[in-house]
């Protein structure tokens, strides 16, 4: 009988082999309000109690429950199932309910296609949700529920960052803000009252953009300009007291990157900087952060544009340093993100 350490890399090898069937048990266990009804039973549930509650089989609650103990989500004392704290986070935490959509509704028949990925730099992936080269140009057109566990994914991270990064911003009183990559907007709307903002974008995410805009009264605030961001021979509006790259740069290669940074730095203002807004994984504060980030790289690989991932902050200050800026200051914003502030060199 080998010991639980000597079993340790049997458990963490097999955790993989079965973690696409594990992992659609663990939502359709959320899903079917099965945890829920675990959780809500005084004393624990038994299977029949389960399969009354959800209007399941006894044998589709019979297996939920089981697969659900064996990933320490539930717990058995004699007949009767409680929820635990894994199984907690599963049915009520945000970021984890979050997680599980946008890999169930936009990565996981892709993820199929990571290894051709891998080998031709293009995310083949994405054929799985659209006939776009890259997913940024396909955003506002992805197919439900794609669509709103993408944005649901992207804007849970930025919606908690932005307040704290406005200030940051503000402090140097710039007069213009350029919002390179603007997405829907949302930078673009939180500080539009303080500073005229131009946003850069597709065509499809700066429609959505606009209409933002003129929804919150901002569009004498809040312009736009469509524009392919890959295409290096265009430059950006000059003049630029502030220029705005958040969540942005990870979605490219290093070369682009350097290239995109190059370009905002000849945008600037004399006495402009431009800010870089990003999560890295070095700079995480515990190991689940940095995994998850780990795992996000796949995304870009698989689904993005097949190039891009998360970088350490090493990266990036080097790209920084081949774009001709200086790293001025190097901020902790929030749980997960950092600011860099470039001046040009």
């Amino acid at each position: 009988m080998k010991t639980a350490d000597a079993m340790a890399p049997w458990a963490t090898a097999n955790k993989l082999a079965w973690a696409p069937l594990m992992f659609h048990a663990a939502k359709a266990a959320r899903d079917l309000k099965v945890l829920l009804a675990v959780e809500q039973a005084k004393g624990g549930a038994t299977r029949e109690e389960v399969a009354a509650t959800t209007n399941l089989s006894l044998y589709a609650a019979g297996v939920l429950l089981d697969t659900c103990e064996a990933m320490d989500l539930l717990e058995r004392k004699e007949d009767r199932f409680r929820l635990l704290p894994a199984g907690w986070l599963v049915e009520h935490d945000p970021m984890t309910r979050i997680h599980m959509d946008f890999n169930a509704d936009c990565n996981y028949r892709g993820a199929e296609f990571l290894k051709e990925s891998l080998v031709t730099g293009k995310p083949v992936g994405l054929k799985t949700l659209s006939g776009a080269p890259h997913i940024y140009e396909a955003l506002s057109e992805l197919p439900e529920p794609a669509k709103t566990s993408w944005f649901k994914f992207d804007h849970f991270y930025s919606d908690q960052v932005f307040p704290l990064a406005k200030p940051m911003v503000l402090q140097r009183k710039p007069k213009s803000l350029l919002d390179v990559g603007g997405n829907t907007g949302k930078f673009a709307l939180l500080m539009g009252a303080d500073v005229p903002v131009t946003i850069l974008d597709h065509p499809g995410q700066l429609n959505v953009a606009m209409a933002n805009a003129k929804a919150a009264g901002l569009q004498e605030r809040v312009k736009g300009i469509e524009m392919d961001l890959l295409d290096h021979s265009r430059p950006f509006p000059a003049n630029q007291d502030a220029v705005w790259m958040s969540q942005f740069v990870c979605c490219f290669g290093l070369d682009d990157i350097v290239a995109l940074l190059r370009r905002g730095a000849q945008a600037l203002s004399k006495d402009g900087r431009l800010y870089v807004l990003d999560t890295f994984w070095d700079r995480q504060k515990n190991p689940v952060a940095a995994y998850c980030l780990h795992a996000t790289s796949l995304y870009f690989t698989a689904m993005a544009n097949g190039t891009s991932r998360i970088y350490s902050a090493p990266d990036l200050i080097a790209c920084a340093k081949k774009a001709g800026l200086v790293v001025e200051e190097d901020l902790s914003v929030g749980h997960s993100h950092t600011l860099l502030v470039c001046k040009p060199g």
